[in-house]
C-alpha cells in the first residue's frame, strides 16, 4: 500500500467544535415531515438548510432548520426509485444522491431541484455517498466495491461512461447482509463503517486496499457518518443503545469519546452538521409506513 494508515491522521488540522458558525436564535428540536416520508439520508445545505431523502417516494425535501420551514416538493419522486445517502456539493452547488436497490447515483442541481445527470452501476444497494475535490464515491451495501464518479476540474460533470467500481481489497471482508454503510473523507482515506460486523475502515481511493480502524464489533450496525475536523460522528443501532456515538482521530489511533442519546430518536440511520449543530434522521424501521406515518429529524447537542 503506497500510504501507512498513519498518514490519515498526520498534518491533520484539528478544527475544534467551538470554531463553526453558531447562530444565536433558537433551533427546533425536532421538525416534522411529510406523513409517510421515510427519510433515511440527510445532508448539510448552505446556510441553515438541510437535505432530507424518501424512502418511499425517491424525492428530496428541503429545510431550513432554524424556521421549521419543509419543502417536500423540491425535488419531486419517480416512481421506482428511492434516495438513500445524501452529499451536497458547494462548490458547484449541485446534491448527490445514492439510489440504494436501483444500482445509481444521481446528481440534482441544489438550488432548484433539476436532476442533472444519473449514473448508472452494476452493484448491490448503493447507500452513501461523499464528494471530494477528485471523485464522487459511493458505498455499495452488498458487493465489496466502492463506486467512482470522477469530477472533471472545470468542474463540469463526466460522462455516466466514465464512472466506475473499484473493488475493496485488503481486510474489509464483505459478509452476509448489509456490509460498507456511511462514507466520509479523511485526509485523502475513504473512512467506512461495516454494518454486520461493528468494524471501522480506511479504503485508499486510488487502490481500494483497505486498513482496519476499530475492530470487530466495535460500533454495532453503524449506519451514517459526519466527519466535523477530526471528530467523528456514527449513528448507531446497536441492542444496547441507538443514537449517535462521537470518536476522535488523535494521535494515530480512532478513540471513542462518548454517546449522545435521546428520547427523540425512533431508528436513527444519518446525521448531519449544521449552524453548529447535529440533526439526526428518524427512518423508524420496523413501523409501516403509511401516508399518515409521522417522520421527523431531531436535533442534538454536540457536547
Amino acid at each position: 500500500m503506497r500510504r501507512r494508515v498513519s498518514s490519515i491522521l498526520i498534518g491533520l488540522v484539528i478544527i475544534p467544535l467551538a470554531a463553526a458558525p453558531v447562530l444565536a436564535a433558537p433551533f427546533p428540536a425536532r421538525i416534522d415531515l411529510a406523513g409517510g416520508w421515510a427519510p433515511e439520508g440527510i445532508a448539510a445545505g448552505p446556510g441553515t438548510t438541510a437535505y432530507v431523502g424518501s424512502l418511499s417516494t425517491g424525492g428530496v425535501a428541503r429545510l431550513d432548520l432554524l424556521t421549521g420551514d419543509v419543502d417536500s416538493d423540491f425535488i419531486a419522486g419517480v416512481a421506482g426509485t428511492v434516495a438513500v445517502g445524501l452529499e451536497y456539493e458547494a462548490g458547484a452547488e449541485r446534491l448527490w444522491v445514492a439510489g440504494g436497490p436501483g444500482q445509481q447515483v444521481r446528481v440534482y442541481d441544489a438550488g432548484s431541484g433539476d436532476l442533472l445527470e444519473t449514473y448508472q452501476f452494476t452493484s448491490g444497494f448503493v447507500n452513501d455517498v461523499v464528494v471530494t475535490p477528485g471523485a464522487v464515491y459511493a458505498t455499495d451495501s452488498n458487493m465489496p466495491q466502492v463506486l467512482v464518479i470522477p469530477l472533471a476540474d472545470d468542474g463540469s460533470l463526466p460522462d455516466p461512461a466514465d464512472a466506475f467500481a473499484l473493488p475493496i481489497s485488503g481486510v474489509f471482508v464483505y459478509q452476509a447482509g448489509f456490509n460498507a454503510n456511511g462514507i466520509a473523507e479523511l485526509a485523502g482515506w475513504l473512512i467506512v463503517p461495516q454494518s454486520n460486523t461493528g468494524e471501522l475502515f480506511a479504503i485508499d481511493p486510488d487502490t481500494g486496499a483497505s486498513v482496519q480502524l476499530l475492530g470487530e464489533g466495535s460500533i454495532p450496525s453503524a449506519d451514517g457518518l459526519e466527519l466535523v475536523g477530526s471528530t467523528l460522528y456514527v449513528v448507531v443501532r446497536g441492542a444496547a443503545f441507538s443514537g449517535v456515538e462521537v470518536y476522535r482521530f488523535h494521535g494515530g489511533a480512532v478513540a471513542f469519546q462518548r454517546r449522545i442519546p435521546s428520547d427523540e430518536l425512533d431508528v436513527p440511520t444519518t446525521v448531519a452538521f449544521v449552524a453548529g449543530r447535529l440533526w439526526v434522521a428518524n427512518a423508524r424501521f420496523g413501523t409501516p409506513v403509511t401516508p399518515d406515518t409521522e417522520y421527523w429529524i431531531t436535533r442534538l447537542p454536540t457536547r
